[in-house]
């Protein structure tokens, strides 16, 4: 397995890992410059050359894996028998630094109704490295041309068309995903809200509308739905930043993706 289907897997897991690089050599050493290894909690893919570099990076890559906001740090090695060595002595003459580099697990969101503001959301989202989930029962919402200007995304973006029950996608989204409620019709924002309060594991939940909207919704959820008041408090409405203003999609969009990427910085 090459060092990028290693990182590809991992990031379909959703598990952490880091990147292992050999930076520099000096002299002779296991392998050259450009070697990679690829650590995650339980396996490891690739080789920097065995023996005690690759022991005590794998090591300190788990330190990393289980360290909150770690950075990227270098480690540097002499490969020589006066050198005391936890794992085993190399003594091929030289000296390497290895360049440790976390690969955090990416935050997922998913944006239930791609029309004008939601498709105004997504072109801001998918300039971010996340996992982008974009649902839509109407397929003309989701049609190659329309979506062609998501083309240079740094995200990963997955699309769903559910044209009967959006709400059975939540059950298939990734733990933790940030779930934003947008579509064209209130029936099924209600319908969505409902399934996202009964769906565990997810983040934040979102919803678009104003004030008599969600007065109206937060009666069914509490007397169709059964939810309790803390349960329904779950549910963020109205979503954005207060302060910035204006009713156009993009505006609009600009105020959620502004409060979601707040929240990601302060959780």
């Amino acid at each position: 397995m090459t060092w990028v289907t290693a990182v590809a897997r991992l990031r379909a897991r959703r598990e952490p890992g880091v990147l292992v690089t050999v930076a520099t050599v000096r002299g002779h050493a296991p392998r050259r410059a450009g070697a990679k290894l690829v650590v995650g909690q339980t396996e490891a893919w690739g080789s920097i050359g065995g023996g005690n570099i690759e022991a005590v990076a794998i090591d300190r890559a788990r330190e990393l894996i289980g360290a909150p906001g770690p950075e990227p740090e270098l480690m540097e090695f002499a490969l020589n028998d006066k050198v005391t060595s936890r794992h085993g002595v190399q003594c091929c003459g030289g000296a390497v630094t290895v360049l440790l580099e976390p690969l955090p697990v990416v935050q997922a969101v998913a944006v239930f109704g791609v029309g004008h503001v939601g498709l105004e959301l997504a072109r801001i989202l998918a300039r971010h490295d996340l996992d982008l989930h974009l649902t839509d029962s109407r397929a003309d919402m989701l049609t190659d041309g329309r979506l062609g200007v998501l083309a240079d995304a740094v995200a990963q973006i997955h699309v769903h068309h559910t044209p009967l029950l959006p709400e059975e996608t939540l059950a298939e989204l990734p733990a933790g995903t940030h779930v934003l409620i947008m579509t064209h019709d209130h029936a099924e924002d209600a319908a969505l809200c409902d399934a996202a309060l009964r769906t565990t594991g997810l983040g934040s939940i979102g919803l678009i509308g104003s004030a008599a909207k969600w007065t109206r919704f937060r009666r069914r959820l509490a007397t169709e739905g059964g939810h309790d008041d803390d349960t329904i408090d779950r549910i963020k409405t109205p979503i954005g930043i207060a302060e910035i203003t204006g009713k156009e999609p993009a505006t609009i969009a600009l105020s959620v993706a502004a409060d979601l990427m707040r929240s990601f910085a302060s959780g």
